[in-house]
């Protein structure tokens, strides 16, 4: 089973806390370009895999979606969505990605955000994914970028003169990565490019879009703090299509 750590205490207060928990899809610096790879929602039936907090699930119905159906791990956050969502056509449901029960054929639309990092066996998950679209549906994802994860003690390291460097370790090791972010033992699954997308390919998609995700100047301009961004890229964008 994926790791539940979203339903540990302290780490669901220390994620409820942040920009994005709090402000949604437009407090995620990467949702324009996330928002750039979707389709056009109208009669779309969507599943959003990780829901979270139903950010997602929500922009969906609000933009012609006919149906979305929302899956997490954390009844936390299934709780939190279920308190701030109305939409008679969006429901969520508790489920491990680990072991996604879909009907095959069912969905014109999947996707995730930042959630795929967690899973162990990816290359189970985009079968079922891609058994559980119609033909010619699209799967976009955000994903936290290899490099980024890769580290074995992941920070960054600061020289005499106050540049910053990301130390990129072990990338070639893959496989599990502890780190202690918001909580001690959060278990990430570390991939290089070329597995992630090779994975993809062999699951049947056709790869349509890929971007390393960093700040556009005008990010920058309103939020200094995104710069440091521009060193190394923290996240991928994915469009694949079935």
């Amino acid at each position: 089973m994926t790791q539940n750590i979203y339903d540990d205490p302290e780490f669901f207060q220390g994620y409820s806390q942040m920009g994005r928990s709090l402000g949604g899809l437009d407090a995620a610096p990467e949702w324009p370009a996330l928002q750039s790879l979707l389709p056009r929602m109208h009669g779309l039936k969507v599943v959003d895999l990780g829901c979270g907090y139903g950010w997602f699930s929500r922009w969906a119905s609000e933009h012609g979606a006919h149906s979305v159906l929302g899956l997490d791990v954390s009844e936390k956050m299934l709780e939190q969505a279920r308190n701030t969502t109305s939409a008679a056509n969006i429901q969520y449901a508790r489920a491990d990605l680990e072991h996604l029960d879909l009907a095959e054929g069912s969905f014109d639309l999947a996707y995730s955000s930042l959630a795929l990092h967690y899973i162990k066996d990816l290359a189970g998950l985009f079968a079922k994914v891609y058994a559980a679209l119609k033909p010619g549906s699209r799967f976009v994802f955000s994903i936290e970028h290899p490099i980024f994860m890769a580290p074995r003690n992941p920070g960054w390291l600061i020289d005499s003169e106050g540049r910053k460097r990301w130390p990129l370790d072990s990338y070639q090791l893959e496989g599990e990565r502890v780190t202690n972010w918001l909580a001690e033992g959060v278990i990430k699954q570390h991939r290089t490019v070329g597995t992630l997308l090779n994975t993809l390919i062999a699951a049947g998609f056709t790869i349509r879009h890929v971007n390393e995700w960093g700040p556009s100047d005008a990010q920058v301009a309103a939020q200094p703090a995104l710069a440091e961004e521009l060193e190394r890229p923290m996240m991928m964008l994915v469009a694949v299509e079935r």
